[in-house]
């Protein structure tokens, strides 16, 4: 009996990374760095907007994901490089280029399905 309370505790810590694994999907809202922004990523690089990449808050560095503007139906490909958006209802933030390239600079917010890339 002990052995299987010690299982099912240990499975707990556990499920929050197996239900991305297995959903590999989410929907929310998006926004972008603005045309200003400078400095370093929580990954240690540079920011870079002329880059494809993005902010998740989760996901590790280096995750490749695919963003949809559901409005449109315009995709990109970005790589996860920092931490990010801390404003509420926000699910991801895209570099000014993966901004400009979804069509999204005015809109500024946009509505989006993201899926992970495991190539």
């Amino acid at each position: 009996m002990r052995i299987l309370v010690i299982l099912l505790a240990g499975a707990a810590g556990i499920m929050p990374a197996l239900a991305f694994a297995q959903s590999k999907t989410f929907s929310g809202r998006a926004a972008y760095y603005g045309n200003n922004y400078k400095g370093k990523t929580a990954s240690g690089q540079i920011y870079d907007g002329a880059k494809f990449t993005a902010a998740h808050k989760t996901l590790p560095f280096g995750t490749r994901l695919r963003v949809i503007d559901t409005r449109t139906g315009r995709s990109v490909v970005v790589v996860v490089n920092d931490r990010g958006p801390f404003t509420p209802g926000r699910v991801i933030d895209l570099s000014l280029a993966a901004a400009t390239s979804l069509g999204m600079i005015e809109r500024g917010v946009i509505p989006v399905n993201v899926e992970h890339i495991t190539e």
